[in-house]
């Protein structure tokens, strides 16, 4: 019983980091999208380069970090996956196919039909 609850607790958590990565590219692309919008904007309004500057500056700062919270969450990926080896019952233990870590969630390709 302690160890399925050791491993439930374990997947819980493995299932939370992705969850994690996955929230931290989200917002990643969020914000390439946001800057792409800025710049096309003042291209639009046809204003010079300084304006919107600053917000342009504010939003390569917000990547930046995001880009170090991915950062730090593949260094936290890396910690867990050893520290799974200092936990009894979880040494041995695989999640699905072998990986270490859940498997991504299927994303369906979208192609053209003619």
């Amino acid at each position: 019983m302690r160890r399925q609850i050791i491993e439930q607790t374990a997947m819980d958590v493995a299932h939370q980091v992705r969850a994690v990565e996955d929230s931290i590219e989200a917002a990643l692309i969020e914000l390439a999208e946001l800057q792409n919008r800025m710049i096309r904007a003042r291209s639009v309004a046809g204003v010079g380069i300084a304006t919107g500057h600053s917000a342009l500056e504010q939003v390569v700062v917000s990547l930046q970090g995001l880009i170090d919270a991915r950062g730090g969450m593949a260094q936290c990926h890396a910690a867990l996956r050893s520290a799974k080896q200092e936990v009894p019952g979880l040494r041995t233990v695989a999640f699905g196919d072998g990986q270490d870590c859940p498997p991504l969630p299927q994303v369906a390709t979208l192609r053209a039909v003619g």
